[in-house]
């Protein structure tokens, strides 16, 4: 089900890797109806992008699982991961919204920290295609406060990685973003105090 956020359907869906399967179902079948000639081949490809994205969908399930409850806060810039709060029950907070053109103002930034006061919640996120600005000026505020939040590393959110590299493809960027958050909310790694 699209989720709608602000008057307008939220795009991240690929949030949610049940429902990137089903995308890459329509993708893999519409090409095997439009190019009959190479049917087995992409028919072969598809199952086994989905075998591997079915794996993904279950290590983010158990990863995800294995964080108490009320540790389960993903704070970061902007709302892009309310398709993944659906999908693997953890509670998302954005500053800005579903676009990272819009922004924060101060109540917004007031709202955050007091959530982050509230709920003991030791790291936030920045995002790789998101200045970091607003999230170190969350920091800063909760720093005011007396009390001490992490920023963690940095996840993608509108953009994979580069290249040629593990967090350029689908797969590789989720486990990435997977791992910061765990390492984040239970381990404590993180990449700035």
């Amino acid at each position: 089900t699209p989720l709608e956020f602000e008057g307008a359907y939220d795009p991240h869906v690929w949030f949610d890797v049940e429902l990137w399967i089903m995308a890459v179902e329509v993708v893999g079948n519409t090409l095997m109806k439009a190019d009959k000639e190479n049917k087995n081949n992409y028919q072969k490809r598809m199952k086994n992008y989905i075998s591997q994205l079915k794996a993904l969908s279950t290590e983010i399930k158990t990863t995800i699982a294995s964080i108490p409850a009320e540790k389960r806060y993903l704070i970061t810039a902007h709302d892009a991961f309310n398709y993944y709060a659906q999908a693997y029950s953890i509670k998302v907070a954005g500053l800005q919204g579903i676009s990272t053109e819009s922004k924060a103002g101060i109540k917004d930034i007031q709202n955050i920290v007091k959530l982050i006061i509230k709920n003991s919640i030791p790291t936030i996120f920045v995002e790789s295609s998101v200045s970091a600005k607003t999230i170190q000026a969350v920091q800063a505020s909760v720093k005011s406060k007396g009390r001490k939040v992490s920023i963690g590393e940095p996840l993608f959110s509108d953009a994979l990685g580069e290249r040629g590299t593990l967090n350029g493809t689908y797969v590789g960027m989720m486990k990435h973003n997977l791992n910061a958050i765990y390492n984040g909310l239970i381990k404590g790694d993180i990449k700035n105090e």
